[in-house]
């Protein structure tokens, strides 16, 4: 007669453990099965138990669970732990299958009643298989629910205005729609524009970022659509554009407010006809790219400004996303503190364990005028300095300008607006020969009406005849 303590629960050697049931030895149920000598079951099966459980070395009684209960909500996550699980059931309910059905002296002892043991291990059976339906289901939802969840495993936090946000990127990203995502400096719309694109179907695809307020207005459209050998000074070769890198996939568009007007028009073409052409070159490019558009700019005031195309701006405007400051999120500071001192200490080999209280008061009462961006340099330098295994910061980090500045900065945007206006309209004069009207003037390299310009260049006391002498000279 040979003999075989089974164990449950089964601990595999992945440490595919039950998520949300007892730990410790009052949860082990242990039974005796006594097996003939000439017991015909698979021996398969038998090494496969063998090879994936632990058994238990001791015969000593314990009291059996009457029910166990799966929190399956914590665990989508980790959908190949559940597959794992269920891998686990389907040893040990065959195993007990193969013995039962395939043995008809197949007895089981616990050393007092062989009845109430086997009703015990009957009950075990029964519910391991409601366990497995249980889980089989669960594993079932749709990879939608993980997607859901990892897509924005970079954006941290739980507050009520980036759920909301959360809420619009779900709905838009597995559209082509174009999206303008609109915010402060440092809110984080770049990682956002990267959310969309991981759950669309272009998610396979590439994603490629251009900052154009970072790139020379010169070059802006060659770094867009490409330019031919020969196109300008400096172009020795061929040179593919953002648009080409792009196509099949997503190409974002950060402060897309920057780009100059020429370059508007080019944009325009390719958002209403999907087709380009090099700097240099003749040759009509088809694209098939989703355009993603970010701006921490009021665009609907620059057109009425006239340093913005209204035509390419609702172009851009089909499926508006609004980041908000994080001000507005007061509640995800913590979270977000949590996140980048995890990130620091363990890229500056360090150990912190807590933070200190006047340090969170600090940093939860700050109106963090750079936002996340802002918060994430403090953190990394506050983790550099940091002696101790308590993390603090130096108020003086956060010290707000003074109420004298901020009067003189509102003083001091008309003007810089007014400046910024001049210019673009000098540089349209200056492409135009000084013409305003007509297929080749300056209203329409801006895109308003030719009154409007002539307005506009009264009213800043420009010398548009300054411009027809540059020409002809």
């Amino acid at each position: 007669m040979r003999r075989l303590i089974f164990s449950w629960p089964p601990v595999t050697r992945l440490d595919a453990r039950i998520p949300g049931t007892p730990r410790g030895p009052a949860f082990v149920m242990r039974q005796t099965i006594a097996l003939p000598d000439d017991h015909q079951s698979s021996g398969d099966d038998l090494d496969l138990g063998r090879e994936s459980f632990d058994f238990c070395e001791s015969s000593e009684r314990l009291q059996a669970p009457t029910s166990i209960r799966i929190n399956i909500g914590n665990e989508i996550n980790d959908p190949e732990r559940t597959v794992r699980i269920c891998a686990a059931m389907d040893v040990v309910l065959e195993f007990v299958r193969t013995a039962t059905l395939r043995d008809s002296q197949f007895t089981i002892s616990d050393g007092a009643g062989g009845l109430e043991a086997s009703a015990t291990l009957q009950s075990a059976v029964e519910e391991l298989e409601l366990l497995k339906q249980q889980l089989s289901r669960e594993n079932r939802a749709p990879r939608g629910e993980v997607d859901r969840l990892s897509m924005f495993e970079e954006i941290v936090g739980t507050s009520a205005a980036l759920k909301a946000v959360f809420a619009r990127v779900i709905k838009v990203a597995p559209t082509d729609s174009t999206v303008l995502i609109t915010g402060e400096t440092g809110t984080g719309k770049e990682l956002v524009a990267q959310a969309i694109h991981r759950r669309s179907d272009r998610g396979s695809r590439a994603f490629v970022s251009v900052n154009c307020a970072a790139t020379p207005r010169e070059l802006i459209a060659s770094e867009l659509f490409g330019h031919e050998k020969g196109a300008f000074t400096g172009a020795t070769q061929q040179r593919l554009g953002r648009f080409e890198l792009a196509n099949g996939g997503t190409l974002f568009l950060d402060e897309v407010g920057e780009l100059p007007p020429e370059t508007q028009i080019a944009l325009l073409r390719v958002l209403q006809e999907h087709e380009f052409e090099r700097v240099g070159g003749s040759r009509s490019i088809r694209t098939d790219v989703r355009v993603v558009a970010a701006t921490n700019r009021d665009l609907l005031a620059a057109t009425s400004a006239g340093s913005f195309r209204s035509d390419l701006f609702y172009r851009l405007h089909v499926f508006p996303v609004e980041i908000p400051p994080l001000r507005d999120r007061k509640e995800d500071i913590l979270l977000l503190v949590e996140y980048f001192i995890d990130r620091y200490a363990r890229k500056a080999g360090k150990k912190i364990a807590a933070v200190d209280k006047e340090t969170l008061r600090l940093l939860e009462s700050y109106p963090w005028p750079g936002n996340i961006r802002e918060l994430q340099n403090v953190i990394e330098r506050s983790v550099i300095l940091c002696e101790s295994d308590i993390f603090s910061i130096d108020e003086s980090w956060l010290s707000l300008p003074s109420a004298a500045t901020e009067s003189d900065r509102h003083i001091e945007l008309p003007r810089r607006l007014e400046a910024q206006e001049k210019n673009i309209i000098e540089d349209a004069l200056k492409g135009s020969s000084g013409r305003v009207f007509g297929p080749l003037g300056a209203a329409a390299k801006l895109g308003i009406p030719r009154s409007t310009l002539e307005s506009k260049i009264k009213a800043l006391k420009i010398d548009k005849n300054r411009f027809r002498t540059d020409a002809e000279n």
